[in-house]
């Protein structure tokens, strides 16, 4: 059975789900990615925040959870650090880019949602490395 620390996992989920809120918020880059990503003021407040919120939280478990497992047990904080970032950088990222680049969209959102995936994923590495 794959050894993984549930707890670290957890917290690395939570970690991304807090990165996210404050990401896409109007004090860092919530406006910015609205415009970009053409989703008006009215369309977000008639979204389903709950269930989003949710749902969201699950996919970064789920993240977090198959991260842990790629880095095994215990990874040295330098392998927890740069896969993380590696992986949001160049796995993440680069595949939003191969998409943004067919569907045309801006360069603006993609470093924005890509920014995010490369910080998150870092700090999942850096918790999943951390934590004892």
């Amino acid at each position: 059975m794959p050894e993984f620390n549930i707890w670290a996992v957890i917290a690395a989920a939570i970690s991304a789900f807090v990165i996210g809120g404050l990401w896409y918020s109007p004090a860092l880059f919530g406006k910015a990615w609205q415009r970009e990503a053409g989703i008006s003021d009215e369309k977000m407040k008639s979204a389903n925040m709950p269930m989003i919120f949710g749902l969201s939280l699950v996919l970064s478990l789920i993240a977090a959870l198959v991260f842990a497992l790629f880095l095994g047990p215990r990874p040295p904080l330098a392998l927890g650090l740069g896969a993380g970032f590696a992986a949001g950088l160049c796995w993440v990222g680069a595949s939003f880019g191969i998409n943004y680049l067919f569907e045309g969209k801006s360069l603006k959102l993609f470093l924005i949602n890509a920014g995010y995936h490369t910080v998150q994923f870092t700090v999942i590495g850096l918790i999943l490395a951390l934590w004892p």
